[in-house]
């Protein structure tokens, strides 16, 4: 059966035919788009109206989230930002410190007395002045075990009975364990080798959350009301248990997403990791994309872990911390280049992306490949030496637009200073150099929405209204580009979806207003009133 749609306006991001009103679907896949005149040629289709007065664009395509946002709301949530769970609630931000402890106080009264109380988002850059601590967790529950995560998920701080449980101060040449003013740790744990002390105690790692079929679908329902159709889970470490769940999940004909994980490099050594990516790469199906590798180099700006070049940090901070030796990750790349495979790799600071782009131009010297996709992500304040080197090198950016918003006004004040504050997230200039280009959420870092992510590129408003790197914003078409088409050639899947083009999957977005036509301001506002995967639509209550 063919099923033709109209719609008052269809935006195709095919450049040969760039709008249509009509599209007309058979079999999951797109079989002809155009104008009403073109459809005569399908006798017998099914003309389907309802999106009449509306307009459709390919499918989202959220190239750097995690399916821990549909995790971690399990857990106590304690951001500076107001933030919508999965089921409707909508979770105020949280502007002083005694307000986070009056929360935790509250949540861990309302859990089993005997687990440990584990809550997330929290960040302390906020609140220089009140440096989260133990004791300050002590103070809000001083009886159990506390694990705050905080918003950027590289640093997590915990309480004294934590500590003790985890017997921290035994822990011997583990970097990241930060220490006060005695001379013994005072809570705060940085990047993942010291993280993984608690996480060894707790016996679960909070990456392994993702190994479950309702994490998955919630994680799946939340891309949907956004928009999204093909999303990612770029740090997935493919245990067992994830891909059994992985596999249960996406198999279901309900599901609403394509999803594609990313294997976690670091919880492999490279020869087992080639090895579990390729047995995995045998399963997927039209649902479920493997393929990507993703590399973890430094940590977060904010959180003070990013690894900078000189000057380093504006206030004068020490540098960051990297997740592995820099030897160790260079070697990684090489390996996992040699074999033929994808990397997206974790970039915050600009030293973490010359380390990485010596690594690929090493790669490359030693084993040629035309058409390596190799992505790097986040990439926050690349300078302009280092984007012509990427292009020379055919390396993909995935930039972190969300950050303009969320963290702009801290970049400028304290961690970057105002020239850096320019290139940040250096958008126009990664197009004028013709870089492939995608912009993400990095969910639940920030929440998922493409369409406010695209505001962020196009606005390059922070959250108190200050406009950061006027010459590098987008354009409103450009942005949509880089959340559809450009986000799905980095994931290597634009030839199935990202674009509205005959043979790729009927993967659609139905929007109630025209993002080329409304005031841009008004682009994160856009309602999203529908989606379609494969031809079956799903809309939004």
């Amino acid at each position: 059966m063919t099923t033709i749609y109209s719609a008052k306006r269809i935006i195709t991001m095919n450049p040969s035919q760039p709008e249509a009103t009509y599209i007309a679907i058979r079999d999951g896949r797109i079989l002809a788009v155009g104008t009403q005149e073109s459809m005569k040629d399908f006798e017998g289709a099914d003309y389907d109206n309802r999106f009449e007065n509306d307009v459709i664009l390919p499918g989202f395509v959220e190239g750097h989230s995690h399916a821990l946002e549909g995790a971690l709301w399990n857990y106590g949530y304690l951001g500076y930002f107001g933030r919508t769970d999965p089921e409707g609630k909508h979770w105020e931000g949280l502007r002083s410190v005694p307000d986070m402890q009056a929360r935790l106080s509250d949540y861990a009264a309302s859990i089993e007395a005997e687990t440990s109380v584990i809550a997330w988002g929290f960040d302390p850059v906020y609140f220089p002045e009140e440096r989260l601590d133990r004791y300050a967790l002590d103070a809000a529950v001083p009886d159990r075990p506390v694990v705050v995560f905080h918003a950027n998920l590289h640093v997590m701080t915990v309480n004294t009975a934590m500590l003790k449980l985890a017997k921290i101060d035994q822990v011997k040449d583990v970097e990241g364990i930060r220490l006060g003013t005695d001379g013994k740790p005072d809570g705060e744990l940085q990047e993942m080798a010291a993280m993984h002390v608690v996480f060894d105690t707790l016996g679960f790692s909070v990456f392994d959350l993702v190994a479950s079929v309702e994490t998955l679908q919630r994680y799946a329902r939340i891309a949907r009301r956004s928009g999204v159709t093909t999303i990612t889970d770029l740090y997935n470490p493919l245990s067992n248990e994830g891909v059994a769940a992985l596999e249960s999940a996406t198999t279901q004909p309900s599901y609403p997403v394509r999803l594609v994980p990313a294997m976690a490099a670091l919880s492999w050594s490279p020869q087992e990791g080639i090895e579990r990516l390729r047995a995995c790469q045998g399963i997927g199906h039209d649902k479920l994309h493997f393929g990507p590798v993703k590399l973890m180099t430094d940590g977060s700006i904010q959180g003070y872990t990013a690894r900078l070049k000189w000057p380093y940090y504006h206030d004068g901070s020490p540098n960051g911390i990297w997740n592995a030796p820099p030897q160790q990750l260079k070697e990684m790349v090489h390996s996992y280049h040699q074999a033929g495979a994808q990397l997206h790799i974790h970039c915050n600071g600009d030293e973490a992306v010359d380390l990485m782009l010596d690594a690929i131009e090493e790669a490359q010297e030693m084993w040629p490949r035309a058409d390596h996709r190799h992505t790097l992500q986040h990439c926050q304040i690349m300078d302009h030496a280092q984007l012509r080197r990427a292009a020379r090198l055919g390396v993909c950016l995935n930039i972190f637009a969300n950050h303009l918003y969320y963290w702009g006004d801290i970049h400028l004040k304290r961690t970057l200073g105002f020239e850096r504050c320019q290139r940040l997230e250096p958008l126009a200039s990664t197009r004028r150099l013709n870089i492939p280009l995608a912009i993400h959420s990095d969910a639940p870092v920030t929440p998922l929405g493409p369409l406010f992510t695209a505001w962020c590129a196009v606005m390059r408003k922070s959250a108190s209204g200050i406009q950061l790197g006027e010459h590098e914003n987008l354009s409103v078409a450009q942005a949509l580009e880089a959340i559809t088409l450009g986000a799905a050639y980095t994931l290597r899947m634009d030839h199935l979806v990202g674009s509205l083009e005959i043979g790729k999957f009927a993967d659609m977005v139905v929007l109630e207003e025209d993002p080329l036509t409304c005031d841009p301001d008004q682009l994160k506002d856009t309602a999203v009133k529908a989606t379609v995967l494969g031809g079956q639509v799903h809309v939004n209550e």
